[in-house]
């Protein structure tokens, strides 16, 4: 099967949109902002399209409303000095502004927006530094980097491609500053997977 066939055949898309919508991958949501309020996303398109696109943009709230809870892990900790807890605070509020929007945009498409989980699992027991909170908030961001890369071929409707694209812009920003803050190379390489 060519690489084109694998792309266009059903079968295949659906196992894409299962994995994405199991994986609790990140979508987060800067783009989404271009989004929000254009309720001609909702209209004119398959009940099955709408239903897989909301499903995936539900993942992505999960995966904004656990980098909320993260970022507040790190700003709670105590380890953070003025300008880093500045900046994990500032990455935190884009995060809110994010899942605002993915969950409105869920609800215009007729969905049905997550929850917040009453706890997250994270690795508390492993940050013990600034640098520790700097590395697993980057690790978080270059996981919603990925995931963005993943799920904007994947969504019927191509505005939401295009918005999940500019949100892995902001997501990717968002590494390559962690990054720099933990004295590695911001960009580590020219092409992101």
């Amino acid at each position: 099967m060519s690489f084109l066939a694998f792309v266009h055949n059903p079968e295949t898309r659906d196992a894409r949109r299962a994995f994405l919508g199991q994986s609790g991958l990140l979508l987060s949501g800067a783009a989404v902002a271009m989004m929000a309020g254009r309720d001609v996303l909702a209209k004119g398109r398959g009940k099955d399209s709408a239903a897989s696109d909301v499903r995936i943009l539900n993942t992505a709230l999960g995966a904004e409303l656990e980098a909320i809870a993260a970022y507040q892990l790190g700003a709670e900790s105590g380890l953070l000095q003025k300008p880093v807890l500045d900046l994990a605070l500032t990455f935190q509020g884009q995060h809110k502004e994010h899942a605002e929007l993915l969950s409105k945009t869920v609800h215009t498409l007729g969905g049905k927006p997550v929850s917040a989980k009453e706890k997250y699992t994270f690795p508390v027991e492993t940050l013990k530094s600034q640098a520790d909170v700097l590395r697993f908030a980057a690790m978080l961001e270059k996981g919603a980097v990925s995931a963005y890369l993943g799920a904007v071929p994947v969504f019927d409707n191509r505005d939401l491609a295009k918005a999940a694209a500019s949100i892995l812009g902001d997501e990717a920003m968002h590494w390559a500053i962690l990054r720099n803050a933990l004295g590695e190379p911001p960009v580590p390489s020219a092409f992101v997977s």
